[in-house]
């Protein structure tokens, strides 16, 4: 091959591998916003001296941002789920959402936040996989540690994702000293879980 030949062809080798070169190692789904949808349903359940105690979440919000494979599944880029602490309210009645709200320090730290580590894929669900485990730190009562997001059940459709899941805590590792009632005579444990019901539906396509 002529010199001069030679030089056109690998200049033009060199513009096509620069231009091909950010598209290795990328999913080319398509990134969405999703943002969380009233009609959610989050709980909180524990333990207490005579019964169990349930509390109810009322306001809750969150975002999401993902891609649908066109093969299945979703790659899952960054969620964040936002639980405000007056919001809760127990079905012990206001003495225990007074007791609540001081153990979780709603003055200084009114929120529960969950935020994704880092990407993902999850795959749909079929009702009897394994639950699904989201790697991420929540902050609770102004402490932050790492958790493991539980997802039971996993479903989406073209403008919208449903997620079902726990994720059991112990309140003491995040400096919570759970509450109690009636003097002291009727102690909440240590050990709670989050129960959730979530729809997120997409904002952009």
């Amino acid at each position: 091959m002529p010199e001069g030949s030679r030089a056109i062809h690998m200049k033009n080798c060199i513009l096509f591998l620069l231009a091909t070169w950010p598209l290795a190692g990328l999913d080319l789904s398509r990134q969405s916003e999703y943002q969380l949808s009233r009609g959610y349903k989050v709980t909180i359940h524990g333990t207490m001296s005579i019964h169990d105690w349930v509390e109810t979440v009322g306001e809750v919000n969150g975002d999401m941002i993902a891609g649908q494979r066109a093969g299945g599944g979703i790659d899952l880029t960054s969620i964040r789920i936002v639980m405000y602490v007056r919001s809760i309210r127990s079905d012990m009645g206001t003495v225990m959402d007074k007791k609540t709200y001081m153990a979780l320090k709603a003055d200084a730290d009114p929120q529960i936040t969950f935020l994704l580590d880092a990407p993902m894929t999850l795959l749909p669900s079929k009702g009897k996989e394994k639950p699904m485990a989201l790697p991420g730190h929540l902050t609770l009562a102004g402490v932050t540690r790492p958790v493991a997001l539980l997802v039971d059940y996993f479903d989406f459709s073209s403008d919208s994702m449903r997620f079902e899941g726990r994720q059991s805590i112990k309140m003491t590792e995040f400096g919570v000293k759970p509450p109690s009632t009636l003097f002291g005579t009727l102690n909440a444990g240590s050990d709670i879980t989050i129960y959730f019901k979530t729809v997120f539906t997409i904002l952009t396509k």
